[in-house]
């Protein structure tokens, strides 16, 4: 069975830090912090980073089951990258298709601009097909999926702020996936990390906002 998702709300205080919380556990650290990004002030659903965050220097397989270079192949345009799975019952599907929603309301060159990259945090199970069908369903047929080594996966994820934890069999046969849970937007004009959007982003702020996103501008 798909595990249970417990998510705590990040404590979001003008020029505070904002913390990552985890997507996907039943045992005893459900809803404990698992990463600290240091951010400035929250100007609407973005939280705009004092120190931007480098691309990952990650190759990995898409849904083609092709090799994916993130840097190359996102280089100049627009990127928002999410960590998690696609056996989650409910945080990540609402993000993806949030995000979905948004990016539909984009006019047509903008839309073919941005990139929405998802890294499965569970390779085990997320198969490129799987995942290509989980981002469809999701309203996300231009997303990218990607999966690969989980070592690759989680040292591409640990820069960003983001823990990723391995995945874990419990005794009853169900499987606990533990991730940070926000979303990192990367600007074209540099192709630097510098906005973080919660778990509580809602599909109307990311269409407000994701026009900005294309343009490099803060929302």
């Amino acid at each position: 069975m798909p595990t249970r998702t417990t998510l705590t709300a990040a404590a979001l205080a003008a020029a505070a830090a904002l913390t990552l919380t985890a997507c996907g556990g039943s045992g005893d650290d459900d809803g404990k912090p698992l990463a600290d990004v240091e951010a400035s002030a929250k100007t609407a659903a973005a939280i705009a980073l004092d120190q931007p965050k480098a691309k990952p220097d990650l190759i990995l397989t898409d849904t083609s089951g092709k090799p994916y270079d993130l840097i190359k192949q996102t280089a100049g345009r627009p990127t928002l990258v999410y960590f998690g799975y696609t056996y989650c019952p409910d945080v990540c599907p609402v993000i993806m298709s949030d995000i979905g929603i948004a990016a539909q309301k984009l006019p047509k060159a903008e839309r073919e601009r941005l990139r929405v990259v998802f890294v499965t945090t569970d390779p085990a199970r997320d198969t490129p097909q799987r995942m290509r069908q989980w981002l469809d369903a999701q309203g996300g047929q231009d997303f990218v999926g990607l999966t690969g080594s989980f070592d690759t996966i989680q040292a591409a994820a640990r820069p960003l702020g983001i823990l990723v934890e391995k995945p874990k069999k419990e005794k009853d046969g169900s499987v606990t996936v533990n991730h940070g849970a926000q979303v990192v937007a990367f600007s074209p004009k540099d192709d630097q990390g510098h906005w973080i959007y919660g778990t509580d982003t809602t599909a109307e702020q990311y269409t407000k906002e994701l026009p900005k996103i294309v343009k490099g501008e803060n929302p």
